[in-house]
């Protein structure tokens, strides 16, 4: 296997292992190595061996991944991409195939065990959804679809929470071949009119209150300002979610419909059968947005085939994923953590849709659901698990969890102590998973791994198929050193194009205008290579650079308010996983006693003399909900 570059001068302060793996456990990331093993002739000893084979000949892995997964296709492929053309030319993956993203995740559509759990702020029961059952309700859902002239690249989108519907909805879209778009309904007129209006949508699903926080927040009046700059819309459906539809009044919405109505029209005598469109690989299955910071929010097409297989890949080898797990990923419609929680239905377990407040009633709410459900695997925002600490909750004397072996954490940098708290305060022997990616490739670029230890404020390793590397500002690899996060070569799940980038002007100014030809991320990070662990920095486009010595904005902030890494904004900064802010903004005074320019300030830089170990940075604040505009 290849050679690291060698580790730089830059101290690693501790290699503290917070938990192993149960040697006697088999897990799907040790049979994939052996099979991989016995396929090529290799002696893949370890997870490091088999990382850099899935790099060096990532052609081979993603074929072999491809069958190791199941994926559920009607034309197998030709090739699986052209080696001469490199990341910045958007090779095409598995010419020649022929799938469907909604199929491969209703393949379990014939099994009467649940689906999809549904759990809503301020309702006692939990819903269950068997797949049989989801699959019938998605077929109602496209037969309407279709009756209305919904086709293969129209776009369909949702302005929902996290909800049955949302899920019945994209299915069905995506099993027609239209693409779909979402977001949640704490983002204003503005911030979904600057998206939405971008790709002349065809269908809108909505709802007409939400309730969050202990309180019902009215939808009507913004869906009504929404569908008015939407001028290509054919249809709006309104899902009654808190009232009754005698309590709605939608009469003031052009071309709407309640979902009980919409569905009617795809009914006929016999209920409709569901036909799934078999597409490309590279067919267009999700529009995602940038934050639109620098402009209007860049809209990035992803494709069925490459979310697909990129899911599974982290789903069933990174997550340990089987049929009969549970998921639970705090989190809203707008967020891509939505989509790749969904993503575990192509495995057969069951998603758990939560939509509401994780403090309300209690700050025990999402435990409760654990052991309700029998939760296997829960993933939030790092900032919850801190704002549990600060409440002193502690699950382990309160709650069994004796289900949950997973607990995933992105959205804000997971501080070391927030290990300790996790390991101390609610299980001892959970894996947890510090994850690392974004909406640019819908997944992670670093994250959990079932076969190697967790280490204290790292993310555990670089994933597989994932060519990763920390480059210093002269583009060189550093090992050990803080540098830029890049890949250097193709990825299945990267973007096809964005939408409106005719010339692709766009799409090469993002990623890779600072070193050509290898994607840049903008996440500030080192390998530490003792452990080959991650330790995420900042952004690299927050850092400062006082005499030549770059800081990350994580470490900044830890070191001003060690007690409080989160901005806790509310709001959905971008879907990066990063605080876009400025930098200065790091340096505002939290308590009264803090003047900027005293001592304090100047004493920054003696006290960050090393890169502090925090993980990744701000998305999304996932504690209140505040209108994005």
């Amino acid at each position: 296997m290849s050679k690291e570059p060698r580790a730089g001068r830059e101290e690693i302060l501790e290699c503290q292992v917070m938990w192993e793996p149960d040697s006697k456990k088999n897990t799907q990331m040790d049979r994939f190595r052996a099979v991989v093993g016995a396929a090529y002739g290799l002696a893949l000893e370890n997870y490091d061996d088999l990382y850099h084979w899935s790099v060096e000949s990532y052609s081979d892995f993603w074929a072999e991944f491809w069958k190791f997964s199941g994926i559920v296709f009607s034309r197998t492929y030709d090739e699986v991409v052209d080696t001469s053309k490199g990341i910045a030319d958007v090779p095409e993956w598995f010419k020649g195939s022929r799938l469907n993203y909604a199929e491969n995740l209703l393949q379990h559509g014939e099994n009467d065990g649940v689906a999809l759990y549904v759990a809503r702020e301020g309702r006692e029961e939990i819903e269950k959804v068997s797949f049989e059952e989801l699959r019938r309700q998605v077929a109602l859902y496209a037969a309407a679809m279709r009756k209305m002239g919904v086709r293969r690249g129209d776009r369909v989108i949702g302005y929902l929470p996290n909800s049955v519907h949302a899920v019945e909805a994209m299915l069905a879209a995506t099993s027609i071949g239209a693409i779909w778009s979402s977001t949640s309904p704490d983002f204003g007129v503005n911030g979904v009119l600057d998206r939405f209006s971008q790709i002349q949508p065809k269908l809108i699903f909505s709802v007409e209150a939400v309730v969050y926080n202990g309180k019902e927040h009215d939808h009507i009046d913004k869906l009504q300002q929404v569908v008015k700059g939407l001028a290509d819309l054919k249809k709006v459906v309104v899902i009654p979610y808190v009232s009754s539809r005698e309590k709605i009044d939608i009469s003031k919405i052009p071309n709407s419909v309640f979902l009980e109505d919409f569905l009617a029209t795809g009914q006929g005598a016999q209920a409709p059968q569901l036909e799934f469109e078999q597409l490309p690989f590279s067919h267009p299955l999700f529009i995602m947005f940038s934050s639109g910071t620098t402009g209007a929010p860049k809209c990035m097409v992803h494709s069925a085939g490459g979310t697909l297989i990129q899911h599974l890949k982290e789903h069933v080898l990174h997550g340990n994923m089987t049929s009969s797990d549970i998921i639970l990923y705090y989190t809203t419609v707008g967020w891509m953590m939505w989509n790749w929680m969904v993503s575990a239905l192509a495995t057969g377990a069951a998603v758990v849709l939560y939509d509401g407040s994780p403090l309300v009633p209690t700050p025990s709410v999402l435990w409760d659901l654990v052991d309700r459900i029998g939760i296997t695997i829960l993933g939030t925002g790092a900032k919850w698990l801190s704002v549990l600490e600060e409440k002193d909750v502690k699950p382990v004397e309160t709650h069994s969890l004796q289900t949950l072996h997973t607990i995933l954490s992105t959205g804000s940098p997971l501080k070391a102590q927030s290990y300790d708290y996790v390991y101390r305060c609610i299980k001892s022997s959970v894996l947890l998973g510090s994850i690392s990616g974004g909406t640019d490739i819908m997944s992670c670029f670093v994250g959990q791994n079932p076969s190697i230890p967790v280490y204290r404020g790292e993310i555990q390793a670089r994933n597989l198929g994932m060519a990763v590397e920390v480059w210093n500002e002269e583009g060189k690899a550093v090992w050990g050193e803080s540098g830029e996060l890049v890949c250097t070569k193709p990825l299945p799940c990267q973007p096809t194009h964005f939408w409106n980038d005719e010339n692709g002007s766009k799409y090469r100014k993002a990623y890779f205008s600072k070193f050509p030809g290898v994607w840049v991320h903008g996440d500030y990070c080192r390998i530490n290579p003792k452990t080959r662990g991650i330790i995420m920095l900042g952004r690299s486009d927050g850092t400062l650079n006082p005499n030549g010595v770059r800081f990350g904005s994580s470490e900044i902030y830890n070191i001003v308010h060690p007690q409080r890494q989160e901005s806790g904004n509310g709001r959905e900064a971008d879907h990066r996983w990063e605080n876009r802010g400025a930098p200065q903004s790091l340096l505002e005074p939290r308590d009264p006693g803090f003047v900027p320019g005293r001592p304090r300030a100047a004493g920054l830089l003696s006290r960050a003399s090393w890169h502090v170990p925090e993980p990744h940075t701000s998305v999304l604040s996932l504690l209140c909900i505040q209108e994005v505009t």
